[in-house]
């Protein structure tokens, strides 16, 4: 069995607990530093990702480790649906979700809670849809967590989770191993507190199960016409599920 990947390597400290910290720690640079590590490229994945959900047409629609908040408020920009709920385990970056939520106005139909994506508390299913945006790689228990995801959406419902996912091909591999392990922690240290938090980022990535091995696990979880969708050459996927 592989080693679980924590954010601070301190074992007397839960892995969710130290995705927590880590996350409040760098709450006030996220949004920043993801347009500036991605070159911008992660605002064209989540889009792609939400038009997922066009034909669907969600209307209570839940996004797991909302984060910022980010994912959610474009799927409210190009869904409409009539609630949005997120839920994370930092209060850090929910605060500025809140803040955003403000400034839009949008306290109507987006709301933000503190909660365990592990641990929903959510009656079965409650919601149409959900997603996750770069989330499901920090779970604890990866399968625990895709199990509950599953039950609180109803029959017929969907789920969306984009992902960081490893690319296979010459030499996109390559150029992004080197990237990830000398460039993005570099950046990250400079703009950010949390000097561990951006070399966490490539070594859960790189041990996360993805492509056809996350689907399986979407298949364990309850879900079925599973499929997934490599972006911008393998370097993230767009993972789907109906219930």
């Amino acid at each position: 069995m592989s080693k679980t990947i924590t954010p601070y390597e301190k074992e007397n400290i839960s892995k969710k607990q130290q995705v927590a910290d880590m996350f409040n720690n760098i709450s006030r640079k996220y949004d920043f530093l993801n347009r500036v590590l991605s070159f911008g490229i992660d605002k064209i994945w989540r889009r792609k990702a939400i038009h997922t959900l066009k034909t669907l047409k969600p209307q209570l629609l839940l996004d797991v480790a909302t984060g910022t908040g980010d994912f959610a408020l474009e799927a409210i920009r190009l869904l409409k649906p009539r609630k949005v709920v997120g839920v994370d385990i930092s209060e850090g970056m929910l605060a500025i979700a809140r803040d955003k939520i403000a400034d839009r106005k949008l306290s109507d139909c987006f709301e933000v809670q503190l909660g365990d994506s592990e641990r929903l508390s959510f009656s079965d299913g409650t919601f149409d849809a959900v997603t996750v945006a770069f989330g499901v790689r920090n779970f604890e228990n990866l399968q625990q967590g895709l199990d509950d995801i599953c039950r609180v959406i109803r029959p017929g419902g969907q789920v969306v989770i984009l992902e960081f996912s490893k690319p296979r091909g010459f030499p996109i591999k390559q150029l992004y191993t080197f990237y990830s392990k000398n460039i993005l922690p570099q950046i990250g240290k400079l703009f950010s507190k949390d000097s561990r938090a951006y070399s966490y980022l490539p070594e859960s990535i790189a041990q996360f199960p993805d492509g056809n091995d996350f689907t399986d696990l979407l298949l364990n979880a309850g879900f079925k016409q599973v499929s997934c969708k490599p972006q911008t050459f393998g370097i993230c996927t767009i993972y789907i599920g109906i219930k």
